[in-house]
């Protein structure tokens, strides 16, 4: 989940947060626990949108979708970059994604059901939104695996992931891609 919009500097670039992960406050697995955010979030790490503009991209109301961005700001998972000149002259308030989320180790762990199927909603909506043919990859599997296994794949998937997000800002001429990884117990 890659958080950095193509041409821009890296929110962490400037940021005083280190480049690791480490456990996610309870504001901060509160504000990733709703599809909403999760979705915004992505959206201002492209590149900053404003309130209206999410409305319009998310087909949401605007007072809802400050209402998320206003937790989004609050966990600081989102800021107000600067207040900018729009189209028709008025004034307008971007967010950009900070980029901190990536580098939160299992932020939704104990947050209950619908926490734990926010992201996965999420993706589900702009799979939809982006189309079939937008599908570059796709590996479907079943492993038999000891806890220790699993934490291993874990380690080892992040390791590769986290190599290729440490360096997206020197691709900002390549497309966007999203992507996630779930492992799942099957059901007996």
């Amino acid at each position: 989940m890659s958080e950095q919009g193509a041409g821009q500097e890296s929110p962490e670039a400037a940021s005083p947060h280190p480049r690791q992960r480490r456990a996610a406050t309870v504001k901060e697995a509160k504000a990733l626990a709703h599809p909403l955010r999760v979705r915004i979030l992505r959206l201002c790490a492209q590149r900053e949108m404003t309130n209206k503009q999410l409305a319009d991209r998310l087909g949401s109301d605007p007072g809802t979708v400050f209402y998320h961005v206003r937790q989004l700001v609050e966990a600081g998972l989102l800021h107000q970059a600067p207040v900018r000149t729009g189209e028709s002259g008025a004034l307008e308030k971007p967010y950009r994604s900070t980029g901190r989320s990536w580098w939160l180790d299992d932020p939704l762990s104990g947050e209950g059901p619908e926490a734990s199927f926010a992201p996965i909603q999420a993706f589900q909506d702009e799979l939809r939104e982006a189309g079939p043919e937008s599908v570059r990859m796709f590996s479907r599997f079943m492993l038999h695996l000891s806890p220790e296994e699993i934490e291993e794949l874990d380690r080892r998937i992040l390791a590769i992931l986290d190599e290729y997000i440490e360096t997206d800002d020197q691709r900002p001429d390549r497309p966007a891609y999203g992507g996630m990884v779930i492992l799942h117990r099957l059901a007996e």
